[in-house]
């Protein structure tokens, strides 16, 4: 939906000053998420839903808060994905460090043993 350069404000502007503002729409909103909250009447209505009078200026006031946040949220998300894969790394780096050490001390241990038991041979 991204539009080239300015060209998407005098589009919104446009279809937002295209009828007269005191029309009218009426939007049912609910609690439940899976559901828009710009849906059409529905024959069956649950006792959580509320009718509310709105605007087309109302409206395109929703639709660009809603867009603005979206691109918001899409921001953070990059921002945390890149943080997530720097954690990554920096963990890969300890874990690499870790299984060395560990490495280390289990040939270290090995060589103590061999050690020990040559000298028992040795002993009888």
């Amino acid at each position: 939906m991204r539009l080239p350069g300015k060209k998407w404000f005098h589009v919104a502007r446009r279809k937002l000053f295209r009828s007269s503002p005191q029309e009218t729409i009426i939007v049912l909103h609910n609690n439940d998420t899976s559901r828009s909250c710009f849906s059409e009447a529905t024959t069956t209505r649950r006792s959580a839903d509320f009718a509310v009078s709105l605007t087309k200026q109302e409206l395109a006031a929703i639709q660009i808060q809603a867009c603005f946040r979206g691109h918001l949220a899409r921001r953070a998300f990059r921002a945390l994905k890149s943080l997530v894969k720097l954690q990554a790394v920096v963990r890969g780096v300890c874990v690499r460090r870790q299984s060395r050490i560990a490495l280390q001390c289990m040939h270290a241990l090995a060589r103590l043993q061999v050690t020990i038991r040559a000298r028992q041979l040795l002993m009888k």
